[in-house]
């Protein structure tokens, strides 16, 4: 029997990092009482880190400021795509 793979949102990747990186549980202990992996929380903790460092991250951003970040640079990304689309069409 394959274990089904859990999904968690950012605002709980956030949260659970926040224990050990503001209110000084250790890896361990936050882990244990979240039911998580110690290393899916440490990759959580990097991640909330950086992004608090300005850093914008290459998987789902934690912070709402990241998130706001990511969903600009994607608008932007599209709207440049659309518009190389729009100028590459021939004139009648």
């Amino acid at each position: 029997m394959t274990k089904k793979r859990r999904t968690f949102t950012p605002e709980f990747k956030r949260e659970a990092a926040s224990l050990v990186l503001d209110q000084g549980y250790s890896h361990v202990d936050a882990a244990r009482s979240l039911g998580l992996e110690e290393s899916a929380l440490r990759r959580w903790i990097k991640q909330l880190q950086q992004e608090r460092n300005g850093v914008t991250p290459t998987s789902k951003a934690l912070t709402p400021e990241q998130q706001k970040i990511q969903a600009l640079e994607t608008r932007v990304y599209r709207l440049e795509r659309k518009k190389s689309t729009l100028n590459r069409r021939p004139r009648s």
